[in-house]
């Protein structure tokens, strides 16, 4: 399948398995693949190591704001990179997964954020998931996905990736951490996590990653002729 220089915004809930969607699709038709998540996960690392955040989430917004100014936060080989320390495992812990959401709601987390996106799509034959690629990021992107899938599942999907990982975590405080994320990422003021208006829903609750890439062929071949 010859697919056209287009970018690809995957938007949705947490643990939809949208980075793991988005990566496929980027091997399949030679994309390149950006994680949105893990660049906001890595702020969120950068503002708990640095005193930006306390434990109940009050966030120090002047001094985080001032701090990410000049921050070196990129993707390198191996995944997500505060200058030359590779902090892939790092951001992927509930630490950071409980405190990401009140960091994303900052205004100027966001401005950060999508300026470094938007660098990368100049490129275009881009695929990238997070939460507001489609609605903010990349309003004009050629095709929008967004993603659900039932609570439960979400929190046994995230849960057994945690385990493999060597967390030692249970399905109650994933399943809250989860419905708490999605509270905060739907009410916050500035990008909230909506549906855009010409975005294809997909439900993947019970579809396998097979499954999936057989929908978006058939997406794909309909609307771009290919």
């Amino acid at each position: 399948m010859q697919v056209p220089d287009i970018i690809i915004a995957i938007d949705g809930y947490s643990s939809t398995g949208k980075s793991s969607f988005a990566k496929i699709i980027a091997k399949e038709f030679s994309f390149l693949y950006l994680d949105s998540g893990a660049l906001y996960r890595g702020v969120t690392l950068f503002a708990i190591e640095n005193g930006f955040i306390s434990d109940d989430c009050t966030i120090d917004v002047p001094g985080l704001d001032k701090a990410i100014v000049g921050l070196d936060l990129h993707f390198g080989e191996g995944g997500t990179y505060i200058g030359n320390r590779c902090i892939e495992k790092e951001i992927r812990s509930l630490e950071v997964a409980g405190k990401v959401s009140p960091i994303a709601t900052v205004a100027e987390v966001r401005n950060f954020v999508d300026m470094k996106l938007r660098e990368f799509g100049k490129k275009r034959r881009v695929v990238m998931d997070g939460r507001d690629i489609g609605t903010t990021v990349f309003p004009d992107a050629e095709l929008k996905i967004f993603m659900t899938a039932d609570p439960m599942i979400r929190a046994q999907r995230r849960a057994e990736e945690m385990r493999a990982k060597g967390d030692n975590v249970n399905i109650e405080d994933v399943l809250k951490n989860l419905q708490e994320r999605d509270y905060i990422d739907s009410h916050r003021k500035v990008s909230p996590l909506t549906q855009a208006e010409d975005a294809i829903v997909l439900d993947n609750s019970h579809m396998t990653m097979d499954d999936q890439m057989v929908w978006i062929r058939k997406v794909i071949s309909e609307r771009f002729g290919c």
